[in-house]
């Protein structure tokens, strides 16, 4: 048996047997990127339907700067939050670096402009298509887009569901805060940079796997949103 059908065969067992240096990486991913998708949502819906109702100079420059941060880089963020959190940064007197809380704090400014922009955009074409009715009751045009955020739950959902794929899955923002210290800030994508070059290409690839299974599990999930909208009759725009 060649090397690389081994390493396969031993992360298969890896999997099966719920190894635990696996299942508490896979732990502290899902909480380091669940936490930061929802602290983010909290900011991010609410900019977003704001950029979307408010009307002032430079508003066509904040919407076209809200979609370059979509490909911001990680590693970007994480020098960013690496330099604000360090002992000499202006909030190293939390303590926090090198500490889940760390990563949480990355990841949560990394997908934060992803929900605002898409935010935006739902609210926007929500607007276009129901807004009138709305404005003819008397609501406020924030009240309106808040409104509307609610009744396009699943495209919420959808949005949600996206900015997770985008924390879980990368591995620059939580290098640089978290230090891929074992059994305190590795996750996923940070062993498996760990284990490849430290040749341990069974756990490597076993955590890949998951990772994989992560990523398809997130688009099934939008496909099947998307298609519940589909038929009952609330698609949006957005999930086009």
């Amino acid at each position: 048996m060649s090397a690389f059908s081994e390493s396969f065969a031993a992360a298969f067992a890896m999997l099966l047997d719920a190894d635990p240096v696996l299942m508490q990486t896979l732990r502290l991913s899902l909480l380091v990127s669940g936490s930061a998708c929802l602290i983010a949502a909290g900011f991010g819906f609410a900019a977003g339907a704001w950029v979307a109702v408010t009307r002032f100079p430079g508003h066509r420059l904040l919407q076209g700067f809200l979609s370059t941060l979509l490909a911001l880089p990680s590693v970007v963020v994480g020098l960013v939050v690496y330099l604000l959190l360090s002992r000499s940064g202006p909030l190293g007197a939390w303590g926090i670096l090198f500490t889940p809380a760390a990563m949480v704090l990355a990841q949560t400014v990394l997908v934060l402009p992803v929900i605002a922009a898409l935010a935006q955009q739902l609210v926007r074409d929500a607007l276009r298509d129901g807004g009138e009715q709305l404005r003819s009751m008397g609501a406020k045009p924030f009240t309106a887009a808040c409104l509307m955020l609610v009744h396009e739950r699943w495209a919420v959902l959808t949005i949600m569901l996206t900015a997770f794929g985008r924390a879980i899955s990368e591995v620059g923002a939580v290098m640089i805060v978290g230090g891929n210290i074992d059994g305190l800030t590795r996750v996923i994508t940070t062993a498996i940079a760990l284990e490849t070059s430290k040749g341990d290409l069974p756990l490597a690839l076993a955590l890949g796997l998951v990772l994989l299974g992560l990523v398809a599990l997130i688009n099934l999930l939008i496909a099947l949103v998307q298609a519940w909208q589909r038929m009952h009759g609330g698609q949006s725009e957005y999930a086009k």
